[in-house]
């Protein structure tokens, strides 16, 4: 459908864009209202496709084929043969409405417009068009070349058959192409609103530091980034203004709002990499790592008692403690002198423990959803004994596996995280602006996840993750944690998390 395609604007998403095209065998020209800039882009594009020639990723014939299909355009007059047109300029509505009202005096009633927009509203951009139908969004990510997604954005008034050309586009170039429709954040930025979000929840209550939750969350779950490396990657500046959107989009809904925090942070200057300083510090763009604390070395003379229907955690558990050298007790209650371990879902151990009736100067709580054999979590609250931790830490890190400890907090590091991920991956889904299979996919391709939701769900356990939810909920006595029908349901007639609303 489209052979001809028009780029406008030739920063980093421009020239991405138009190198894309121009490998997958479209004619591509690429215009900006700064004519340095296009070729400044054009010799980005030819410096990295010749590194990959060098490397034998392609040949000089198609080399220089791809060159020749990237030409530039000194003026948008230019474009007006194209039979699609993709504006990545900036992130201004009237701005974008002008550029299209433009345009749509130069190309043909024919030609596609479509908008790389990652925030703005795909319908209101074509509110101002004569022929609104023509309008989508087509959404890339950085870098684009690299980054295997683009998401089809369908504006209200969109018209069928300019999705189905921008999906058969997007598999040309070898993108999976996420369908959604014209909702706040698309698929992918509402997706992610749990993963940073919650974490700066947990860091406003004092539960853990910038890099306790993300070395939990890098070797529990399997992260490649915790929260924070990723706010100081991507500039916490344009990760506070994506958050304060979609939650003014979604009229304050409060499973989106952001932190007190981040807004600090950003007024203080403190975006990350870019600035040398984030959550953490930088020289020259390196991250110093903080040195994990070492624990001093105590006496173990206490048994332990653990509250476990899990008998694969209990294993584990009177492994590691005998290597302390330490005994785990079998009975039904803990004697006078044990030390308590419980494994609360979604609860803080102050009320797990009351709620057990055991005694808050000796119990502590273990993370059941860590992954035990590269970092455990210990959770204490404000009875404990210094003691009590200590021998607890020290004996469960006795095979060389490090300890986190962190406050009480409802839902540990992980739960809490996952659960919120997992519960808004279902709403996302139960709303119809995706599919439970495009979800996933898309989630993993562009925000690098391990898992997508859905299968993070299945994971840990649908009726784990609800567990959690519920429990949350009722600890904070907010509508934040409030689960997903599409969960609730399918836990309750025991269903995957994919299954669709509907059997054919």
């Amino acid at each position: 459908m489209f052979n001809r395609i028009g780029v406008i604007g030739a920063g980093a998403m421009g020239r991405g864009i138009a190198q894309l095209f121009a490998s997958s065998g479209q004619q591509v020209q690429l215009f900006d209202t700064r004519a340095e800039a296009i070729e400044d882009a054009l010799q980005f594009n030819r410096n990295l496709l010749q590194r990959a020639q060098a490397k034998g990723k392609m040949t000089e014939a198609e080399l220089e084929a791809t060159l020749s299909r990237m030409q530039p355009a000194q003026t948008l007059e230019e474009l007006k043969d194209c039979d699609l047109v993709i504006e990545a300029i900036v992130e201004l509505l009237e701005v974008k409405q002008k550029l299209f009202a433009d345009l749509e005096a130069i190309v043909s009633e024919d030609c596609v417009l479509a908008t790389n927009t990652s925030s703005l509203s795909v319908t209101r951009i074509a509110s101002s068009a004569k022929h609104p139908g023509r309008v989508a969004g087509f959404h890339f990510f950085n870098p684009v070349p690299l980054m295997k997604i683009v998401e089809v954005v369908r504006g209200e008034r969109t018209d069928e058959r300019v999705i189905e050309g921008l999906v058969e586009l997007a598999n040309v170039a070898g993108h999976f192409p996420a369908i959604t429709p014209d909702t706040p954040g698309f698929l992918v930025n509402h997706a992610g609103r749990a993963f940073g979000t919650e974490a700066l929840r947990m860091l406003s209550e004092g539960v853990a530091s910038p890099s306790q939750i993300d070395r939990i969350l890098r070797d529990g779950p399997g992260f490649r980034m915790g929260p924070f490396e990723l706010f100081d990657l991507t500039g916490l500046d344009v990760s506070h203004a994506v958050m304060e959107s979609v939650y003014e989009q979604f009229y304050h809904d409060p499973r989106y709002t952001p932190s007190f925090i981040a807004a600090q942070r950003v007024a203080a200057g403190l975006l990350g990499r870019k600035t040398g300083q984030g959550f953490y510090r930088y020289e020259e763009g390196q991250k110093i790592e903080p040195a994990e604390p070492q624990p001093e070395t105590v006496l173990i003379n206490r048994p332990f008692w653990l509250e476990t229907d899990d008998d694969a955690l209990r294993n584990q558990v009177a492994e590691v403690l005998t290597k302390a050298g330490a005994t785990l007790e079998t009975g039904s209650k803990p004697s006078d002198d044990a030390i308590c371990l419980i494994t609360p879902l979604g609860d803080d151990c102050s009320t797990a423990l009351t709620q057990l009736g055991l005694p808050a100067d000796r119990t502590l709580a273990l993370d059941s959803f860590a992954n035990w054999d590269k970092r455990r979590t210990l959770m204490r609250q404000p009875a404990a004994q210094a003691q009590v931790v200590a021998q607890a830490r020290q004996a469960l890190s006795a095979d060389g596996v490090p300890v986190e400890v962190i406050n009480d907090s409802a839902g540990f590091v992980i739960q809490r995280l996952i659960a919120s991920v997992v519960n808004l991956g279902c709403e996302i889904v139960q709303k119809g602006i995706t599919s439970p299979q495009t979800l996933d996919r898309a989630i993993q391709l562009a925000l690098g996840y391990p898992k997508g939701p859905l299968a993070f769900g299945a994971h840990y356990g649908d009726t784990n993750i609800l567990a959690v939810l519920n429990n949350l909920q009722a600890v904070y006595g907010e509508p934040r944690y409030r689960p997903s029908p599409w969960l609730r349901r399918r836990v309750q007639l025991d269903l995957p998390l994919t299954t669709p609303d509907f059997q054919e």
